[in-house]
């Protein structure tokens, strides 16, 4: 019976329902509310659930989402439904058809090899030789040094620059030595030479006064220079007594003097004319003493001073000596070789009788009053000397203290 206390109660009518009373698959059950007691349960199952469950960590933003295998199927399965849409919806925009923006249909047959699996196939050799179809080779007992260490990997290799290879400075002559050795000049005129940048040394140009080089080099001439050698001239003259061959001295006058438009014998008028740019750098090409007479070379070619007054000259001069006194065999034989001036043995001479006071001289060499020398040695004395020869070329008619150019078909 009830307490007249308690609140009335409120009544719950049920109305009958038209559905089965046994729910089927489709019928929804009815959402408790969220203060109701099965709403507490279900709450409390879903807690204690997730308290059971392993800690799945958060996702690394670095790495990227794979994609399931259903999610990879999703096209070919939309493809095969022939569902275009599905299909366009499943396939990432960077491997759609640029053309019907759809996915790209399979192809037909089986796949072209690409890059990507021959470098497997290379990778699968290297690591598993049964690949290839040959035995992998049996190791060695040095089997150590069989396999060479890996190489680091480096950008690029460099191959060492390679060492240049010092040569002795006693085996560099200078450059203008060479060239005077070679008859290509003299030693004056290869230093102007080189300082007007006219010399080459296997190619390269020299400029600097000094430059050394190695003898088995090849030295060259540039055009200016060698068009500066064929304008050079070069004097023959008939000297006479009292003149000196080079520098004045005594108050004697040098022989240069001589060579004037007055002086100059031209035989034919194709012979070239006096012109005062010759005597610029015109010297004596050896000497002739102050009372002798005869043919006296003055040249502005270096070559030509090497030719005839070299070290290593061999150029023939011949002379016409007048001499009082007498000289038997055995003095004409030591004329000829055996002779010493000055400590230094002579060279080798022709020295024969032309009449009875005159000799005629043939020398390679020309020493310092030389021919006289050699007369006192053997008891006789000079009373005249003339020469009239140096090389194949001749004093012939030349008149005393004229002079004439040496013409292009004479050499020496």
């Amino acid at each position: 019976m009830a307490d007249a206390s308690d609140p009335p109660r409120r009544k719950l009518s049920v109305r009958p329902s038209t559905a089965s009373a046994t729910p089927g698959p489709a019928a929804a059950l009815p959402r408790p509310s969220r203060g109701s007691a099965l709403a507490r349960v279900m709450r409390k199952a879903r807690a204690d659930a997730a308290a059971a469950a392993p800690a799945v960590a958060p996702p690394d933003p670095a790495t990227p989402p794979t994609r399931s295998r259903a999610a990879a199927d999703a096209p070919r399965a939309a493809r095969a439904r022939g569902d275009d849409a599905a299909s366009r919806a499943a396939t990432p925009r960077s491997r759609r058809d640029p053309v019907s923006d759809t996915a790209p249909a399979r192809r037909a047959g089986p796949r072209a090899p690409t890059a990507a699996d021959a470098r497997g196939a290379r990778a699968r050799r290297d690591v598993d030789p049964a690949a290839t179809g040959t035995r992998a080779p049996r190791p060695s007992k040095n089997a150590a040094w069989d396999v060479a260490p890996p190489r680091p990997a480096t950008r690029r290799e460099v191959p060492a620059p390679a060492v240049a290879l010092r040569v002795a400075d006693d085996a560099l002559v200078r450059v203008s030595k060479l060239m005077s050795e070679r008859g290509l000049c003299s030693r004056r005129e290869a230093d102007v030479y080189i300082e007007r940048g006219w010399v080459f040394v296997d190619g390269q140009r020299v400029t600097e006064l000094g430059t050394r080089a190695l003898p088995s080099q090849t030295i060259t001439l540039d055009r200016l220079a060698q068009a500066r050698q064929q304008s050079q001239v070069t004097v023959l003259l008939n000297k006479p007594i009292g003149v000196v061959s080079a520098q004045a001295e005594g108050g004697y006058r040098p022989a240069v003097t001589l060579v004037l438009p007055t002086t100059q014998w031209r035989i034919d008028e194709a012979d070239p004319k006096f012109h005062p740019a010759h005597l610029k750098g015109l010297a004596p090409a050896g000497r002739l003493d102050i009372d002798s007479t005869g043919l006296l070379v003055l040249t502005q070619d270096g070559r030509i001073a090497r030719q005839l007054i070299g070290a290593d000259s061999e150029i023939e001069k011949e002379y016409l000596v007048r001499v009082e006194g007498t000289l038997d065999a055995a003095g004409l034989e030591l004329l000829q070789h055996g002779l010493e001036l000055d400590g230094v043995q002579l060279r080798r001479a022709q020295v024969t009788w032309i009449n009875d006071d005159q000799l005629r001289f043939v020398l390679r060499e020309g020493r310092k009053r030389q021919i006289r020398r050699m007369c006192e040695a053997v008891g006789l004395t000079v009373t005249g000397l003339k020469r009239i020869r140096i090389g194949r070329v001749k004093l012939g008619s030349l008149p005393l203290g004229q002079w004439r150019y040496l013409r292009d078909e004479e050499s020496f």
